[in-house]
């Protein structure tokens, strides 16, 4: 049973910088715990992960397209995860947003808390000449030249996990290794591959994130772990 605040106040956003999976794993699970036992106010991890390729619950071997061999020489790890979903790349230049939060608390239901995430980061491509769109029957964000940002979530006692996944300045050609999100021959897009150019990782945090807070109506307490 979840003790957390019933009535919540600022959440903390938090920027990690580049991280492992598996360390970012990690601090996920260890502030999900903090937050289910009401030592904490709901927070989201913002960070930027080194290459790897996750699948989630519904993720298969067959997600995979290249050998072993070919993704070590591209140093990319291999990691099965908890989230939802299939498969999907994250790795440098692309902004990731685990969000633990307390879903009742917030007055929010899982598919209400996915849309809401959706939106934010339409709102957030908007400012930078992108136009982000939901496609009906899907999770995630797209543009005209593919899919910008994946999404994945786990709730557990009500609080939520991992996330989501937004190309800013990624090397698109990782996505070329992988079957993304479930959907052959899907194409990756970002930012940069939209508008010629990139805005810095940590200005598109901040834009984001303040709104995700606007969204639930809390201010952000933000934060830059040491």
């Amino acid at each position: 049973m979840s003790a957390a605040v019933a009535a919540p106040g600022a959440i903390r956003a938090a920027w990690l910088g580049r991280v492992g999976y598996g360390r970012g794993l990690e601090i996920q699970r260890a502030t999900h715990a903090g937050r289910v036992a009401g030592a904490i106010p709901d927070t989201v991890l913002l960070l930027e992960h080194d290459h790897v390729i996750t699948r989630g619950r519904r993720g298969t071997e067959a997600d995979i397209l290249a050998t072993p061999a070919v993704l070590s020489q591209l140093n990319v790890e291999v990691v099965d995860t908890d989230r939802g979903g299939q498969t999907t790349y994250h790795g440098p230049g692309q902004l990731v947003g685990y969000p633990i939060i307390d879903l009742k608390a917030a007055g929010l239901g899982p598919l209400t808390y996915v849309r809401l995430l959706e939106r934010t980061l339409i709102e957030t491509l908007a400012l930078y000449g992108v136009e982000g769109f939901q496609v009906t029957g899907q999770t995630g964000v797209w543009t005209a030249g593919g899919k910008i940002a994946a999404i994945g979530v786990r709730v557990s006692s009500g609080v939520t996990m991992h996330g989501f996944a937004l190309n800013v300045d990624t090397n698109l050609s990782y996505f070329e290794h992988i079957v993304p999100c479930g959907v052959p021959s899907a194409p990756a897009a970002s930012v940069r591959s939209e508008t010629g150019t990139a805005p810095g990782l940590l200005e598109v945090t901040s834009e984001w994130a303040a709104r995700f807070g606007t969204a639930l109506g809390r201010d952000l307490d933000c934060v830059v772990a040491t």
